[in-house]
């Protein structure tokens, strides 16, 4: 088997670190791991394989050699220096949302798109991972999809603390301590105090009513799915919990589709976990999902208020399948089924 050299584009980060878990926990063929940061970051150690890796600094020049590179730095620092590991060879799965919507970098999640890395490998070697919250809700569309066609999509969303990165996590911790101690609150990372509260906003004013992250969904969605006029309406939620975003989807589909139909259909679906049994108190939650790389889903119900419409509730790991992954999956389908446009196999 093929062994490949992986870079790891801003290592350090909560997500740099879970695909790092990620690769060893799912036994992917790398040759050699480069861990790679900020130049605050330089020298740090990290474990992979049971082994200390040197955290390297990011440079134009850092991608000599590497077949594969993971990219989760923030969307300024991938549009900088993913372009320099595309000319080097390497095939770019970048994490943030600085290629996701050009016409010739794919958005990719593999249970539902995965020929459309095809694009990238003819082209410019940069592939988009999508925003977390996009990934399980279309993981859990497509299927649905494709048995009674989708016509109307309607999404709420409880998005983690992690999804803001490092900062989001250490923010609610501290402000969970400090009210234990009666002790005053600044809020840095978000707008208000996040601890035991709730909002509606995540990401910036897109200008029309809605967030860029709701915005996200929206355009994401339709790229993904392959249906660049589907309707999609999003409200984007932060929650006070570390860990795994939760959705509250309403799918209006061309065919009717009841819940029992529905609920047969995502059993059999890849990547998706149907948790539904209300009576038995059964349903997804992020206690659940933490940790777990398949979308949960459960609370499969017809909507009452409109025809040919499914209620359903979806959670999933952020970091992980809305991450870390998703960008290995893309990895390992690379290495399956394209292994010979691959730059420079060890």
């Amino acid at each position: 088997m093929s062994r490949y050299k992986v870079a790891i584009a801003g290592a350090t980060g909560a997500v740099g670190r879970e695909m790092m878990k990620v690769l060893e926990e799912r036994d992917f063929p790398v040759s050699e791991l480069i861990p790679l940061a900020s130049e605050r970051s330089e020298g740090h150690r990290l474990e992979f394989r049971n082994r200390e890796v040197v955290v390297r600094r990011l440079k134009p020049d850092s991608f000599a050699g590497v077949d594969i590179a993971l990219f989760s730095p923030g969307a300024s620092v991938s549009r900088e220096f993913a372009p320099h590991a595309a000319r080097a060879g390497a095939v770019v799965i970048d994490n943030s949302s600085a290629f996701r919507m050009e016409h010739d970098c794919p958005l990719v999640v593999p249970e539902v798109n995965p020929k459309d890395v095809e694009l990238a490998l003819k082209g410019r070697r940069i592939i988009a991972n999508p925003n977390c919250s996009t990934i399980q809700l279309v993981v859990v569309m497509k299927p649905l999809h494709d048995a009674a066609g989708l016509e109307r999509v309607v999404v709420s969303t409880y998005q983690s603390v992690s999804g803001a990165g490092q900062k989001g996590i250490d923010e609610l911790e501290h402000q969970a301590r400090a009210l234990f101690n009666m002790a005053e609150i600044v809020p840095q990372k978000f707008p208000h105090r996040i601890a035991f509260n709730l909002l509606p906003e995540i990401g910036k004013d897109s200008g029309n009513g809605y967030t860029d992250e709701e915005m996200k969904m929206v355009n994401e969605s339709r790229k993904i799915m392959g249906l660049p006029h589907l309707p999609v309406s999003a409200t984007c939620v932060r929650v006070p919990i570390f860990f795994c975003h939760s959705e509250a989807a309403h799918l209006t589909f061309r065919k009717p589709l009841t819940p029992d139909q529905a609920r047969e259909i995502l059993r059999k679906s890849p990547g998706v976990k149907v948790v539904d049994d209300l009576k038995e108190h059964i349903y997804p939650m992020p206690i659940l999902g933490a940790g777990d790389d398949d979308t949960l889903v459960g609370r499969i119900r017809t909507d009452l208020s409109a025809p040919n419409t499914l209620a359903l509730f979806v959670v999933s790991d952020n970091l992980r399948k809305g991450a870390a992954t998703n960008a290995v999956q893309i990895a390992e389908l690379l290495a399956r089924d394209y292994a010979d446009k691959l730059s420079a196999k060890a």
